[in-house]
């Protein structure tokens, strides 16, 4: 699993030290703070638009035929027509998704179906301008070439970005966090100095998971079986783990189980702070 917790980041090293890369789906905050962020994946990002653009449809029809009935009515004359039409089209495509997109701090209707937020590239709460900005680059990328643009340049971005999200700079964030790991053993005794500077980030998700439910399942395996799985689990974590603490295999998963759960809870935890902090004023 994907650390989600702030890693600092020199934003300029001196001669011989050590660089701290950013990955291109990170977030680096203004205090350059690395954030792996989750973003909205691809197809999810197609289906919020579809839902939002539904919505726009229908706006737009209701407002036709409030358009017609005031037309029939008098209220509006017919050399007016086009000047409604044009406001009408301009409130349905600009106005308005920019207005509910400021106001809910980037969430509009099919962001909160799929999960997904429009935050700016430092992790801060998107505003009017960028709101606007999307919007009316949506206005050619969405509806005038009926979602092509949007869809071709969200392939071939990293965090799924349209063209609107380019220019705005911002990006769909996923707002529902994953949930928190099953408890695990504690550390054994005698590693908690270890614990403090252990690496052990580097280790494959798929092995990880094998390690927890060794550690949930060890004491209801007979002794054999146990220690055959353990030193099979110890030799293939070793290579991810830095630095290795001279003790038996068992030990050796266990107390890489713990790590491991104590700080995918922490940044999980950190998350979900961090995506309530969103609805806040900043």
């Amino acid at each position: 699993m994907a650390s989600s917790h702030p890693t600092p980041v020199s934003p300029a090293p001196a001669a011989g030290a050590a660089v701290v890369e950013i990955a291109q789906d990170e977030t680096l905050t203004g205090e350059a703070v690395a954030l792996d962020v989750q973003p909205v994946g691809f197809f999810l990002r197609i289906v919020g638009a579809l839902i939002d653009l539904v919505v726009s449809v229908l706006v737009l029809i209701a407002g036709s035929f409030l358009a017609g009935w005031l037309l029939q009515s008098g209220v509006v004359d017919a050399a007016a027509l086009p000047i409604v039409s044009v406001v009408l089209v301009v409130t349905v495509l600009v106005v308005v998704p920019t207005a509910v997109e400021t106001l809910s701090r980037g969430r509009s209707l099919g962001k909160l179906a799929v999960g997904g937020r429009i935050v700016r590239l430092d992790g801060g709460t998107s505003g009017f301008r960028q709101a606007l900005i999307r919007a009316v680059a949506g206005v050619f990328e969405i509806w005038f070439t009926l979602g092509t643009v949007a869809a071709l340049v969200g392939i071939f971005t990293p965090r799924a970005q349209r063209l609107g999200d380019l220019l705005a700079g911002t990006a769909s964030e996923r707002t529902r966090t994953r949930p928190l790991p099953p408890p695990a053993p504690g550390l054994p005794a005698g590693l908690e100095d270890w614990a403090r500077s252990a690496d052990v980030s580097r280790l494959p998700d798929r092995l990880g998971a094998r390690v927890g439910q060794f550690v949930r399942t060890a004491d209801a395996l007979d002794p054999a079986s146990r220690l055959r799985v353990a030193t099979g689990l110890a030799e293939a974590v070793a290579p991810y783990v830095a630095p290795r603490p001279p003790v038996d295999a068992e030990t050796l998963v266990r107390a890489v189980a713990a790590v491991r759960r104590d700080r995918e809870y922490r940044a999980l935890v950190w998350e979900r702070e961090r995506a309530a902090s969103l609805t806040a004023d900043r």
